[in-house]
């Protein structure tokens, strides 16, 4: 015969593998500091602002 399991114990570790899975998600969605989010955030505008400063326009650079 196989081993014996008690539900009891086998319910409770899967709903904490379950809880530790979901702990970790929202450490990697919530768990950034403010910080570091504000540096990320104004590095991307301006790289968006340096993007769109080289950018040319066509209706000033087709004059004849």
């Amino acid at each position: 015969m196989g081993d014996l399991v008690n539900l009891r114990r086998a319910r409770k570790a899967k709903a904490r593998v379950a809880g530790e899975n979901a702990a970790a998600a929202n450490r990697a969605v919530f768990g950034t500091p403010k910080p570091a989010r504000d540096l990320t955030k104004a590095r991307s505008q301006k790289a968006q602002r340096d993007l769109e400063a080289g950018r040319l326009d066509p209706d000033k650079t087709l004059k004849d």
